[in-house]
């Protein structure tokens, strides 16, 4: 199979020897290693279920309406900050929110406006 085709796709170069004439002339384009997938570890262990987890899986906002965590401007925030009470991840919840700006919504039980204060030392 010839690589010509993914010259300057693909950052291919042309593969040199120092040997004989005739196998310099016979070079062929190969793409960079790093793009060949690396093979897995034939004996390496599966990850356990809770160390590919994430936070967001075990939120219980995630089964439920999304429209209480994002109600409308002056709508009650009541139904969502009671869901996050009772959540085992409301503090990764909220670290998650204030560590990205998040505007909207309830996240870790604090609405946007409690946030934001929360970022200035005020509560």
């Amino acid at each position: 199979m010839s690589y010509e085709h993914l010259r300057g796709v693909m950052g291919g170069t042309p593969h040199t020897t120092t040997g004989s004439a005739t196998a310099s002339a016979t070079a062929v384009l190969r793409p960079h290693l790093s793009l060949v997938p690396e093979a897995p570890a034939p004996f390496e262990e599966p990850l356990p279920p809770e160390a590919t987890d994430q936070w967001q899986d075990r939120a219980l906002c995630a089964q439920t309406d999304p429209e209480a965590f994002f109600p409308e401007k002056g709508g009650s925030t009541r139904e969502a900050k009671k869901i996050c009470m009772g959540c085992e991840v409301r503090h990764e919840c909220l670290e998650y929110a204030l560590a990205h700006d998040e505007r909207f919504g309830i996240w870790g039980g604090l609405s946007e406006r409690e946030r934001r204060r929360l970022k200035r030392g005020i509560i």
